[in-house]
This record gives structure tokens, C-alpha cells and sequence, in this order.
């Protein structure tokens, strides 16, 4: 077998298992939040939000490590780590142990996502990129699927442990594969220095922000002074940004976004994921609600059609692309998901599995047409030597963005909705919720969607001033 084909199929692998356990967790929430003990609405958003944290924290750097000692040996590491944080998941004996244990995970997963992008890129020739990108797209897509299916079979029958359960055969299998049958071809770059300074103060200060939000919108175990948790957050990013310029290996190298296409694709990236970040989320709790009431295996099927229109188009917008070139094709994805949000932001007080289908088809045929030639074009607008920095910041913003959006759609619901009533709903008691305030709550989603329409709106002028360039550029270099 072609070496392509072996790297292909076993970053396939791993980015199926993350985004698994991504869907698998998502719809389990209402079942371990009313399940494990201990548990309140404060945590349950943050087994979420502090995977996505430390994803995000560390995937740069994770990058820059990779560049140094090899992205293929960092990549299988990736995977026994994942393996680990998930054996450790399933024995969580409370809330705080879960948001803990899943942070184990995300170090991970922060190692997977790192790095399958570049290794994919150096597998590959440029004109085959696109589709090989679009390929490992659909294993998010199918992972997503079988996520969904599979936490809403096993959550409420076998116990929400099991969720994790599934992720530990294929790990072990996945890191002895990639142990076994991948190997270095990259050039290794064993100059660079990690960025400790930026790593601290972009942890510190992203999780700062975080905190004061969700304890301030949902309340926490400890009543921390919301505006001097914010600020100090803010002052930390500020800090962050102001040290990027100054150290010679920065965890996020402002000189590739002299390139247009980097900046382009990495700009529209961040505005897509902001918007994307909690659709399933609040389709989650909507479905499972105090209007809908459904068990979360037939919420699961409900929500199929998102993934299955993801896995179409997917490989077809990834080969186009190497043909064509990303800005059309990534633009018009974008112009599609934002008539599905649309059409979510009118969404009622219930409706069938026939209503949410063209919606739900429409955001995820857009999500398939932007994705992998997005990915390509910033991939493919960078030098070889700065791929494993490219995918991290790349990642990293999509982690970032995603992160935002569950809070910004949380904040969003609990400016509408009362929050002791959004609070019942998150642990999976919805049917003590009074009329009035699933009245609001419904109301609250059709302005998270609408807002995550604007978002998609505004990422389209990005993605058509990307330009038209495919081929890899230096940093500083025009595209």
C-alpha cells in the first residue's frame, strides 16, 4: 500500500475517535447530568468547555513540538493519552472529577489534531490534498453520526460510563497502528523553543474569561467577583498578544498572516466555528426538553441529517478544490449554513423529524462545501517547514471559536431564559420547568440561531478576499 493511503486511513481513525467522543459526550449531557452525582449546570457545560480550553490552550505549541521531534511520534502519543483520559473518564464519581478527566483527554486530542492535518499534507501532493482533507472529513461526520446513535442507545440502558467505554479499543488498536505503519517524513526543526510565556497567558487568560462568564450566567461552586475575573482574563490576552511580537518562537506566528490566504481562511475559520460552536448543543437540550421530551436515542436520529449531508459533500468540495481552488467553493458553504441557521431561528415550540430536515441539511451541505477547501487553502499557503504551526493555529482557532460559541449561546439562553429553569433543563429535569419559561427557553434559541447566522454572514467576506492563489507561500510573501 501506497504510504498516502496508510496516513490517510490512520488520521481517519484518530479523528473518527475524537469526534466519537465529541457527539457521544453531547448527547449524553442531560443523561449524566441528571445520573452523576454531585453534578450541577455549571458543570456539566464545563465538561464541555474545559476539554475545548485546554484543546485549544496547547494545540500550537503541541505543533511546534511535533516540528522539533517528529509530528508522527507525538501523533501516537496523541492517541494512548486519548486512550487513557477515557478509561479515566468512566470512573468519574462526580461532576468536578468528570470536567477534570476530560481535560485528560483533550491533551490528547490536542496531540491527534495537531498533527493529522500536517502529516496528511506531507503525505500527499498538493493536487490531491483537497480530497485527501475532504476524506478525513467525512470520518468526522460519520464519528459525529455514530456518536449521536451510540450515546443515545447507551447512556440511558447501559449506564453513561460506556460512552467512554467505546473510545478504548479503538485507541489501543489505533496507537499501535500509528506506532507500527506511520513513519517521519517531515524535515524536523529542532531550533524552534517552545512559547511558555504565551502558553501561560493564553491559558490563564482564555480560562479566565471563561470562568467569569458561565459562574456569572450559571453561578459556581465559589462566588468569585465577575468583573475582576474578566479583567484579569483580558489583561492576560492583551499580555499574550504583546509578548507574540516580542519572543523569536511565538506560539502563534503573526508572520503567516501577512499571507492573504492564511489570514483569509484562518479569519472565516474562526467566524464559522463561532457560529457552528453550539448548534448541536442546543439542539441537544431542545430535543431532550421540557417542549420536545424525546429519549436521547430518537433526539440522536433527529439530528442525523446534519451529519449525513457533512459526509456528502465533504470529499466532493475537498476534490473540486484541487481543481478549482477553495474560494468559491469554501464561500458558498458559507452562504448555505447560513439560510439553514435561518430557518432554526423560527423553529417552534416542537416540531418533527420531516421540519428539521432541510434546515439541519442546509447547515451541514455548507459545513461539507467550506471545510476541507478551507483546511487546504491556509494548509497549502504555507511553507513545508511550518505545517505542524499552520495546522495548530489552524485547530487552535476552530477550538477557540467553537469554545466561545457554547458560551456565547449559554450567556445568550440565560438572557431569555429564566436561569434556574435553563438550569433544570441542562441536568435533565425539563418536565418540571413551567409553561411560561419554555416559552422563553424556545424564544432563546431562536436568538442563539439568529445570531450564529450573522456570524456565517460576516465570514463570507474573508473567504472571497482569500484570492485566488493555491500554492505555498513564505511568510511575508504576497498570495
Amino acid at each position: 500500500m501506497q504510504y498516502k493511503w496508510v496516513a490517510l486511513s490512520n488520521t481517519t481513525l484518530g479523528i473518527l475517535m475524537a469526534s466519537l467522543d465529541t457527539n457521544i459526550v453531547l448527547i449524553a449531557l442531560p443523561t449524566i447530568g441528571h445520573n452523576l452525582p454531585d453534578t450541577s449546570g455549571f458543570d456539566l457545560i464545563w465538561i464541555l468547555l474545559g476539554y475545548q480550553l485546554v484543546t485549544a490552550s496547547v494545540l500550537v505549541n503541541f505543533g511546534r513540538l511535533a516540528d522539533m521531534f517528529g509530528r508522527v511520534r507525538l501523533y501516537t502519543f496523541g492517541f494512548a493519552i486519548f486512550t487513557a483520559g477515557s478509561a479515566l473518564c468512566s470512573m468519574s464519581q462526580s461532576g468536578v472529577e468528570l470536567v477534570l478527566f476530560r481535560m485528560v483527554q483533550a491533551i490528547g486530542a490536542a496531540f491527534l489534531f495537531s498533527n493529522s492535518a500536517a502529516i496528511l499534507t506531507d503525505a500527499f501532493p498538493v493536487t490531491e490534498r483537497g480530497k485527501a482533507l475532504g476524506v478525513n472529513q467525512v470520518s468526522i461526520v460519520v464519528g459525529s453520526g455514530l456518536g449521536l446513535v451510540l450515546g443515545g442507545i447507551l447512556a440511558p440502558t447501559v449506564g453513561w460510563q460506556s460512552i467512554f467505554w467505546v473510545n478504548i479499543p479503538i485507541g489501543v488498536f489505533a496507537t499501535l497502528w500509528s506506532h507500527y505503519k506511520l513513519r517521519e517524513v517531515s524535515t524536523l526543526n529542532t531550533g524552534q523553543r517552545l512559547d511558555i510565556i504565551g502558553n501561560v497567558t493564553f491559558a490563564t487568560g482564555l480560562s479566565s474569561v471563561l470562568l467569569a462568564v458561565t459562574i456569572q450566567v450559571l453561578g459556581g461552586r465559589e462566588p468569585i467577583p465577575f468583573y475582576d475575573l474578566l479583567g484579569f482574563g483580558l489583561a492576560m490576552l492583551l499580555l499574550f498578544f504583546f509578548a507574540e511580537t516580542r519572543v523569536s518562537s511565538p506560539m502563534l506566528n503573526l508572520s503567516l498572516f501577512r499571507i492573504r490566504q492564511f489570514a483569509a481562511g484562518n479569519t472565516a475559520i474562526l467566524l464559522n466555528s463561532l457560529a457552528r460552536g453550539a448548534v448541536t448543543l442546543v439542539l441537544v437540550f431542545y430535543l431532550q426538553g421540557p417542549s420536545m421530551k424525546l429519549d436521547p436515542f430518537t433526539a440522536g436520529l433527529f439530528l442525523i441529517p446534519n451529519s449525513a449531508s457533512i459526509a456528502f459533500f465533504g470529499p466532493i468540495s475537498g476534490w473540486l478544490s484541487d481543481r478549482y481552488g477553495a474560494r468559491a467553493l469554501a464561500t458558498l458553504g458559507l452562504l448555505v449554513s447560513s439560510l439553514g441557521f435561518l430557518l432554526l431561528s423560527y423553529i417552534g415550540r416542537t416540531v418533527t423529524f420531516p421540519e428539521l430536515i432541510a434546515p439541519l441539511v442546509l447547515v451541514g451541505s455548507g459545513m461539507g462545501l467550506f471545510a476541507a477547501p478551507n483546511r487546504a487553502s491556509i494548509m497549502n499557503s504555507v511553507p513545508a517547514e511550518e505545517r505542524g504551526i499552520a495546522s495548530g493555529v489552524s485547530t487552535t482557532l476552530v477550538n477557540v471559536g467553537a469554545t466561545l460559541s457554547l458560551v456565547v449561546a449559554v450567556s445568550i439562553m440565560a438572557t431569555v431564559t429564566p436561569v434556574t429553569s435553563l438550569v433544570l433543563i441542562f441536568l435533565g429535569q425539563g418536565g418540571s420547568v413551567a409553561g411560561s419559561s419554555v416559552d422563553s427557553f424556545v424564544s432563546s434559541i431562536h436568538l442563539v440561531y439568529f445570531v450564529s447566522t450573522v456570524m456565517l454572514l460576516l465570514a463570507i467576506f474573508p473567504s472571497l478576499l482569500r484570492g485566488a492563489s493555491r500554492k505555498s507561500a513564505k511568510p511575508g510573501a504576497p498570495a
